[in-house]
Order: structure tokens, then C-alpha cells, then sequence
């Protein structure tokens, strides 16, 4: 059955997988993205693009709508701390902007892009769905502020709603994949050593209490992300908020990426130990079994070496302009 959807921030790394998923799938689909961190040609052959702001969203969202995917928010969490205003004024400000739209066009499912970024360091690992939230930065407590914001809504006029807090998304799908400027994602950051636009990767920490003294993070494949997204699109009830992790469940070090990435790409890439980051947890592992339960969602693109070789063949396309 076709639907039609609209993808806030779909010209964007994850919203332009999740909007192409939706395409390939058979439903309308309409991007609203301002362009100011995403792309023009993230957006999918298919879908209708609106370049806006979320706070416009009342100018394009009616009742023919069946439901918002809302990936529309800054993410750069060291500008957050610079910046915050710009961030409490974007993510939560246009978020209920969005929400009231919302409302009034009687459009009553929402997937809404979280992050794991509201839990702060973890007391414990895997990472569940009831560990306490005490971000560390601006943007955390803006996603948490929207999660609380949304949980609001559904009570009070009967939203159905799903929120979706993301561990490290990596890779690439098709055309679609990272291009963030500045980056700060480790996979990105070391294949531009191994494409010589960068001399070396700083590993920032090696003495930290895992098996080769770096940090551990999860992996999870934007392909598996943005599938998430689309059985979420069915799994809340009226007046219901699910909140799920979404990791593939296993842990990689900083080292084990750095060396997955010379296998890969058959380049050396130099690296250079640097002191510690305030803040940085050594292990950051999610348990994704709430996404399994309650959206039958199965993570099948796990492997680290796949998930960087679709990273790097997107890298390469990027260099050479070939689709």
C-alpha cells in the first residue's frame, strides 16, 4: 500500500537513505530541507523536494499526509557547546513548530530521529531503553527536550510517535551517504587519510580499560537504520511514544576501525596518539532488543569491513563525480 510521507531534513545523511528506502518501497515522498547541512542531490529521484525550514512546515503539511519522518536538526556536538542557542532554537523550537503543524492537518504518526546522545555516559553497558538520560552536551539535551516534548503530544492529543536514538551510524547505500562538513565521525575521518587529504587519524586515548586500550563504540549500517525507520512508521498506537536504541549490539575500537580501513582500502593510514577527550566514555554498546520486539527489526549489514568498504566506495564516487 502506497502512503505519503513527509522527511524533514531528507537531503540529509540519514533522512536522504531513509526518504530514497521510502521511494524504492512505492510511497510519496516529500523532502522539506533548508539546505543548510544537507544537499541538493541527496535527495531521491522520485521524491518532490521543498527547500524550507521545519518552522514552514505548516505551509506544505496537510491531511493528505500519513504520517512525518522528522530528521531536521543541527548534530555537531562540540558547536553545540559554542553555540547552544542555535540548537535549543532549531531542534526544539522547530520541532514544535513541527508538532503544532501537525496537529492542525491532523496528521497523527511521527518517527523522529533521536539520539543515543541523550544517555550521557552510561552507567552500564549494553545501553537499554531505561538507562537514566543526563546528556553532556547542548544537542543531547535538545533531542531529549523533543523526547520529552513528543511524549507530551501523544498523551494530550493522541500522536502516535516513535523515537529512534541512534549509536554510530556509518557506511553509505547507493548514492546516499556521509558528507558532513566539518566531519567528526571516526570512519569518514580515517578514509581521508586513506584518500591522502588527511595526514594522519588522532587516536584520542589509548589507555583507555579495553582490550587494546581505545575507545569502543557501535557500528550500525545506515541501510539498517533507515529500515528501522520505515517499520517504525506502523509499530506506536494512538496517544502511545516508543523510544528505541537502534546498534547493531556489538562493540568496535577506534584501532579495530583504524585497521578494518587499511585492509579495505590497501592504504597505510599513519596514526597519532593524543590525549584523552573530557567526556568520552570507553564503551558505548546498545541493546537494540526494544527495536526487535516491537518493530521486528533485524540488523543484517553487522560486519565492520562491510560497513567501511560501502563507506569507501561512496568516498571514491565522491572524488571521481561517477553515480
Amino acid at each position: 500500500m502506497s502512503n505519503k510521507y513527509l522527511v524533514t531534513g531528507g537531503a540529509g545523511y540519514v533522512g536522504s537513505v531513509v526518504a530514497a528506502h521510502l521511494v524504492e518501497a512505492g510511497h510519496t515522498v516529500t523532502v522539506l530541507d533548508d539546505l543548510s547541512t544537507g544537499h541538493r542531490e541527496g535527495v531521491p529521484a522520485g521524491a518532490e523536494f521543498i527547500e524550507g525550514r521545519v518552522q514552514d512546515a505548516a505551509r506544505h503539511l496537510d491531511a493528505s499526509y500519513d504520517a512525518v519522518l522528522h530528521f531536521a536538526a543541527f548534530s555537531q556536538v562540540g558547536e553545540s557547546v559554542t553555540d547552544p542557542e542555535k540548537y535549543w532554537r532549531n531542534n526544539v523550537g522547530g520541532t514544535m513548530d513541527l508538532l503544532a503543524a501537525m496537529r492542525a492537518a491532523g496528521v497523527r504518526t511521527l518517527v523522529f530521529s533521536s539520539t543515543a546522545a541523550t544517555y550521557g555516559e552510561p552507567e552500564s553497558t549494553p545501553i537499554t531503553e531505561s538507562a537514566p538520560t543526563a546528556p553532556t552536551s547542548p544537542y543531547g539535551a535538545s533531542k531529549l527536550a523533543v523526547d520529552h516534548m513528543i511524549a507530551g503530544e501523544c498523551a494530550a492529543h493522541g500522536l502516535a510517535a516513535v523515537s529512534l536514538r541512534y549509536f554510530n551510524v556509518a557506511g553509505a547505500y547507493g548514492a546516499y551517504g556521509e558528507r558532513h562538513d566539518p566531519e567528526s565521525h571516526l570512519i569518514p575521518l580515517v578514509l581521508q587519510v586513506a584518500q591522502g587529504k588527511r595526514a594522519a587519524v588522532s587516536v584520542y586515548g589509548d589507555d583507555y580499560p579495553t582490550p587494546d586500550g581505545t575507545c569502543v563504540r557501535d557500528y550500525i549500517h545506515v541501510a539498517d537504520l533507515a529500515e528501522a525507520h520505515l517499520l517504525a512508521l506502523t509499530a506506536a498506537a494512538p496517544g502511545e511514544h516508543l523510544i528505541c536504541n537502534l546498534g547493531n549490539g556489538n562493540g568496535f575500537s577506534v584501532r579495530e576501525v583504524v585497521e578494518t580501513v587499511r585492509k579495505v582500502t590497501g592504504h597505510p593510514v599513519p596514526e597519532i596518539t593524543a590525549d584523552r577527550r573530557g567526556g568520552d566514555p570507553a564503551v558505548l554498546v546498545a541493546s537494540a532488543r526494544t527495536a526487535i520486539d516491537r518493530l521486528g527489526w533485524r540488523p543484517s549489514r553487522t560486519d565492520l569491513a562491510g560497513i567501511v568498504a560501502d563507506a569507501w566506495r561512496f568516498a571514491r564516487q565522491r572524488e571521481t563525480g561517477t553515480p
